[in-house]
């Protein structure tokens, strides 16, 4: 099992595939970094050898921030909201949905489930 970014990659899967199980790499940054270290994209991680895993290794801790870094960052850009007291960090800080939502209905996933409201018949 090949371990890239302190992740466990899957093996019986093609390498662009398996590199998204990594934070911060999708379908795109995954065939970037297929396409600069010269690996064809249908190789599975399994047929990999130890100088090409080294080499996607490096490749992706040179061009790319992932995994606990990342969400490092996006966490303090979130905190830096809050502080500053914005709208968004306004949105962030009572749990609401942040990019304009409407939020009479759905907005569940933000809200979490919805409350019963004591009197209220229709």
């Amino acid at each position: 099992m090949a371990r890239i970014a302190g992740v466990n990659i899957p093996t019986q899967k093609r390498v662009e595939i398996s590199l998204t199980y990594i934070h911060g790499i999708g379908r795109t940054k995954a065939s970037e970094i297929c396409s600069k270290v010269g690996i064809p994209a249908e190789r599975r991680v399994n047929e990999l050898t130890d100088d090409e895993v080294v080499r996607i290794r490096e490749c992706i801790d040179r061009d790319y921030s992932v995994e606990g870094d990342l969400r490092r960052e996006v966490a303090m850009n979130v905190k830096r909201l809050m502080d500053l007291g914005c709208y968004r960090g306004l949105r962030h800080r009572k749990g609401l949905p942040v990019n304009g939502q409407r939020t009479h209905t759905n907005a569940r996933t933000r809200k979490g489930p919805a409350r019963p409201i004591a009197g209220k018949k229709k």
